[in-house]
């Protein structure tokens, strides 16, 4: 059984995540914004099996929290094996909004980036952990109707291969998730994008690499091979496509 906190705990994929570790008999930190959300998730994994299952509300945006965050966190599970950090947000304004922009880069790669400085650091004194992170596919070529969202997790992406090269001797393992689109609330008010996956399909998937955690992965894995094609594109041809 695994000591677990999860940043963004509310999220559709985090959640379903937390019910495949709660499966496992798991202990979980449950950490987000809204607090009756934490509550209502707690109680569904206590009675999914979790060992235990604790909530703490966290503004993600307030950097000068993270430090006393994951501390606390540390303490109530008695050491964190395995960390995940799901929060962010997609805002396709961003791709005319400087300010919007400047918001999204603020939540998806500044805050990401802090948490995942800070839980690395945890666990390098503690003697290792895995740190997973969910990113997206968006990041692996611009395009133009979500440039904005994609430059965010691009960002987080090259932040976490180095974390993960620098965090590497002391046995921590940072795991970047690079999610397809998925059935979420984010997508609620869009055209569902083609190969789009469920949330159950996807957390399962991040909960398998909470614990046996390898240094990427594409989730579902069929998108290892679709981001191959989409990144050999010349750029020529990027530029005509509408997507």
């Amino acid at each position: 059984m695994a000591r677990i906190v999860i940043y963004g705990a509310t999220s559709a994929i985090a959640e379903e995540a937390a019910r495949s570790c709660a499966a496992r008999g798991d202990t979980l930190c449950l950490i987000g914004r809204n607090a009756a959300r934490l509550t209502a998730v707690a109680d569904d994994l206590a009675v999914r099996g979790a060992a235990h299952v604790l909530t703490a509300v966290l503004d993600f945006e307030d950097l000068e929290l993270h430090a006393a965050s994951v501390a606390d966190a540390q303490r109530q599970l008695g050491g964190i094996d395995a960390a995940l950090i799901a929060h962010g947000v997609l805002d396709l304004e961003a791709n005319g909004d400087p300010a919007a922009l400047a918001h999204l880069m603020h939540v998806n790669f500044v805050s990401a980036a802090s948490l995942a400085l800070r839980l690395g650091q945890a666990m390098r004194a503690a003697g290792g952990g895995t740190l997973v992170v969910l990113s997206s596919v968006a990041a692996e070529r611009g395009r133009r109707s979500n440039f904005g969202y994609g430059a965010s997790k691009a960002a987080l992406n090259v932040f976490l291969q180095g974390l993960r090269a620098e965090l590497a001797p002391a046995g921590v393992r940072v795991v970047t998730a690079k999610l397809g689109p998925t059935r979420t609330p984010m997508l609620r008010h869009r055209p569902a994008p083609p190969l789009v996956a469920s949330a159950r399909r996807v957390g399962r998937g991040v909960a398998r690499l909470l614990h046996r955690p390898r240094d990427e992965a594409y989730l579902p894995a069929l998108w290892g091979a679709v981001m191959w094609v989409v990144r050999a594109l010349p750029e020529w041809l990027a530029k005509r496509l509408r997507w």
